[in-house]
């Protein structure tokens, strides 16, 4: 198996999610009236601004106190969310931190554009505000105009209750699942295989549609579903591809040749659209009449909701790990010195490595127990090149200069969503590259990376211990373009001097990493969604340890570099 590792070349820089204050979460928020319903957690949250991608507006409405949005330094701020249908809101509740708002106005729309304020005030003093309103939207925003002080707003919860006259907010279906598509032109070649109209409405984010190089590189160019009868559309959902549409017109036809916008715009964002529409028919198209790159159209996923059609009922979504979550695997690493990596939870992942790394990775000659509770995966320059190296299959050749150990739980454990962790140290050295990782399980039945999605929890460069990196891979940001961040112990020690605990917290909403309990980078779904493109790990994933050699964003080992090297593990826990 091979895949390109390097996290992003775009630094994100230094993100810590602070905790929430002793007195911040000894404070009692007043529930709302018995009769109604919180509303708003979990659902799509947008903001003008956020003062980092730890701070996402999504974490206003996750249900957690130590979670929270901040916003730019700067009036006005907003934040809204969708509550996904028409309610009525009968109390909000804000929980502050310190950047608080003096002056603010609560707000309700039925299309996200045109407001109405049902709460005012000049006067506010920070805290949890539970305020008593009357409205009726889909959509409730803070509007904030005056900061209590120099740093921005920012909020642990925004809560909104009230009732939604028997509809469950977001209670439309998704029609277009599995449904026939139409596209004025599709590509399939080496460079977007099989980018047929279908992979529009698979439910599938790695897979999409695109328009063809030889001809439709063009305006107009277009995609329609055909819902299989009648339906009354309310929203569509469109996840660009980097060629995406500037100008482009949603419409509904009941025949398939006249066609009726329901919707139209000239500026077009690219990225994720969530777009409240209006409008009935059997067929919907989108209507591109002007690209924003010089390449053609592309949808990673075109999703149409609302009442009627005939709609397939898509594969459920995988739940939520329960709280509080409990130990589904693991792997303490407590046999006798010498013991080979249990067979049952580990199959050795021989061959070269990938990204021109230098190693060859054997069979477990280079892993075993050390006798006091730890893995060794063991790095070796070889005496003798090829005196240990058996035939790869991929070159032909059996000789090489380092082996080392690579492993992974592919055919004996794969998980979706919960918080896996590993206790490592990692060794020091020019070319060294430790790793502890996850890949998306469909790779093992032929999706080739970036498709299957890549999810790396420690990567840390021997000729700098004293930085660590975790980033995420996916067909829209991959390799140097990698969502991800580095990240340094306090003080800028050395990883490489003591053990320490990597963990990632990994749910519908994203992921968050953790050193040593403290949190370091947060992986928000959502923004990724809006700003980088699709979210592609909701899905089974399997466990990966390695000691690589070389490569290209490592550099090669040199004289100084000590040989044997190793990298400890002192185990690997899982927890959903």
């Amino acid at each position: 198996m091979s895949s390109s590792r390097s996290p992003g070349r775009h630094r994100l820089g230094v993100l810590i999610v602070a905790a929430a204050s002793l007195i911040t979460s000894l404070l009692v928020i007043v529930p709302a009236a018995a009769a109604d319903t919180l509303l708003s957690q979990g659902k799509p949250t947008t903001a003008s601004s956020t003062e980092g991608i730890a701070f996402p507006a999504s974490a206003a409405v996750d249900g957690d106190n130590g979670t929270r949005w901040s916003s730019a330094f700067s009036d006005p701020q907003w934040i809204q969310v969708d509550l996904g249908a028409s309610a009525t809101i009968s109390q909000v509740v804000l929980n502050w931190e310190n950047a608080y708002a003096t002056a603010f106005q609560v707000q309700v729309s039925a299309n996200g554009t045109t407001w109405t304020t049902v709460h005012q005030t000049t006067t506010a003093t920070g805290g949890t505000q539970t305020l008593n309103v009357t409205g009726t939207g889909r959509h409730v925003r803070v509007n904030g105009t005056q900061r209590a002080t120099q740093w921005g707003y920012s909020l642990w919860e925004f809560k909104v209750y009230g009732t939604t006259g028997g509809t469950d907010p977001g209670g439309d279906k998704l029609l277009s699942y599995g449904k026939p598509g139409v596209a004025s032109t599709s590509q399939h070649d080496a460079n977007c295989w099989e980018c047929t109209p279908a992979r529009a409405f698979d439910r599938d984010p790695a897979s999409r549609w695109a328009t063809a190089t030889d001809s439709g590189w063009v305006d107009p160019g277009w995609i329609y579903v055909d819902l299989g009868a009648t339906a009354q559309i309310k929203q569509v959902v469109l996840q660009w591809d980097p060629a995406y549409a500037r100008s482009f017109q949603i419409q509904v036809s009941n025949d398939a040749a006249n066609w009726t916008p329901i919707y139209q715009t000239t500026t077009g964002t690219g990225f994720k659209q969530t777009l409240t529409v209006s409008g009935s028919g059997r067929y919907v198209r989108m209507y591109g009449t002007q690209r924003a790159t010089p390449y053609g159209y592309s949808l990673w996923e075109f999703q149409v909701y609302g009442t009627g059609g005939a709609p397939i009922t898509p594969p459920p979504l995988p739940p939520d790990p329960a709280q509080p979550p409990r130990l589904v695997w693991s792997d303490e690493f407590n046999t006798a010195a010498g013991t080979k990596p249990d067979p049952a939870k580990w199959t050795a992942d021989p061959g070269t490595g990938p990204n021109n790394e230098l190693e060859y990775y054997t069979n477990h000659d280079n892993a075993s127990m050390d006798g006091t509770g730890n893995l060794v995966l063991e790095a070796r320059k070889q005496a003798t090149p090829g005196s240990s190296c058996p035939t790869d299959p991929m070159t032909g050749s059996g000789t090489c200069q380092y082996t080392s150990a690579r492993m992974n739980t592919g055919t004996k454990f794969t998980f979706t969503y919960g918080r896996v962790e590993a206790r490592v140290k990692v060794p020091k050295g020019n070319g060294l590259w430790p790793a502890f990782w996850m890949m998306g399980a469909d790779f093992l039945t032929g999706r080739p990376w970036p498709y299957n999605g890549e999810i790396d929890i420690l990567e840390v460069l021997g000729k700098d211990v004293k930085t660590a990196y975790s980033t995420v891979h996916a067909p829209a940001y991959n390799g140097g373009g990698g969502v991800g961040s580095s990240y340094t112990l306090p003080g800028g020690a050395d990883f490489s001097a003591d053990f320490h605990v990597w963990a990632a917290e990994w749910n519908s909403k994203g992921i968050v990493y953790s050193l040593d309990g403290r949190t370091v980078f947060t992986i928000d779904k959502a923004q990724v969604e809006a700003t980088r493109g699709p979210w592609i790990f909701d899905h089974p994933f399997y466990i990966i340890l390695n000691l690589a050699v070389g490569g290209d964003w490592p550099g090669p080992p040199d004289a100084s570099t000590p040989f044997p090297a190793r990298m400890l593990v002192d185990y690997v826990r899982v927890y959903q």
